[in-house]
């Protein structure tokens, strides 16, 4: 065989056998579920929030990858745990209508700590007002529950209600006990082959929960106070480590950014939009929201959005 002949076939019997390779490789590299998680906009009247609030979602619109929908992870307006009805509807009032104008997307709500009204206002407690506690936050963003789930492709999103109301005063970083009931039948619905995420305000586990007030104790020691991070982490961990398709657990609340893996399980917490409450950076982290892509097979990646 001359040596032309023996080069064309050589390059051809190589080159069919990586076409098969190169198919496969193509056919089972999915497209992720791609979307934006924006947590702790905390909107309040003003200038600089209102113009940061419709900037971050203009940008997440003018993205080059689009996503798929939007995840609003909590503390959506600045306080009405302590404000009267009047400041609440306003903050809502506003928030609502700059979603409305600069959103086209889907969007799945989160309850933040500051979504809650009335648990620290101290004179006359409107307890008995039909909207106290998490009812207006509900009803204002259509939720069709305080913790809910859906699915998307081969993900089954849980949202968590992760803020109740401590009895001896503020609030802790846990779920109820009827929330944990319905948690349990959840997973156990969820097929094996379908990969979990879960969103919660305050972050299930996180680093810069014991990082929040930039400084050690007394005695050197770091604090995680009990409405920094989830309080029943032992018992969510118990939870967890009977169903390994849960892979992901997305967070705010700290206006901090960490990454972290705990027994094959991704923890994300992902900033603030408002950064330090609108007054620029906190701490190390600019106003920012995230890019979560998860994959079918059960990985993901996320990447932090500068937005103005």
């Amino acid at each position: 065989m001359k040596r032309k002949t023996f080069l064309q076939t050589t390059a051809a019997v190589i080159g069919s056998g990586l076409l098969p390779s190169l198919s496969f490789a193509s056919e089972s590299k999915k497209k992720p579920i791609r979307f934006a998680h924006l947590t702790d906009i905390h909107m309040k009247p003003g200038a600089i929030p209102e113009a940061g609030m419709a900037k971050a979602f203009q940008h997440v619109q003018q993205l080059d990858s689009k996503v798929d929908f939007i995840i609003n992870g909590g503390d959506a307006i600045m306080d009405s745990l302590e404000a009267d009805k009047q400041k609440t509807q306003v903050q809502w009032d506003l928030f609502k209508n700059i979603l409305q104008k600069e959103n086209s997307l889907p969007i799945y709500h989160t309850i933040g700590n500051h979504d809650v009204w009335g648990w620290f206002i101290k004179e006359q407690k409107p307890e008995n007002d039909r909207l106290y506690g998490k009812v207006w936050v509900v009803e204002t963003l259509a939720m069709k529950n305080r913790f809910y789930s859906f699915t998307n492709r081969q993900w089954h999103f849980i949202v968590l209600d992760s803020t109740q109301l401590n009895p001896a005063g503020g609030y802790i970083g846990k779920i109820d006990d009827s929330q944990l009931e319905w948690l349990q039948q959840e997973l156990q619905n969820v097929p094996p082959s379908t990969f979990i995420c879960f969103v919660s305000h305050i972050p299930i586990l996180s680093i810069c929960a014991g990082l929040f007030f930039d400084k050690t104790e007394a005695n050197g020691d770091l604090k995680i106070q009990r409405n920094l991070m989830h309080s029943d982490f032992f018992t969510l961990k118990k939870l967890f480590g009977k169903y390994p398709n849960i892979k992901v657990c997305i967070s705010g609340h700290i206006h901090l950014q960490d990454e972290l893996t705990y027994l094959g399980i991704k923890y994300y917490c992902n900033g603030a939009i408002s950064g330090n409450w609108w007054k620029g950076a906190f701490q190390e982290f600019a106003p920012a929201y995230a890019v979560m892509e998860l994959f079918d097979d059960g990985s993901s990646k996320r990447t932090m959005m500068k937005y103005e």
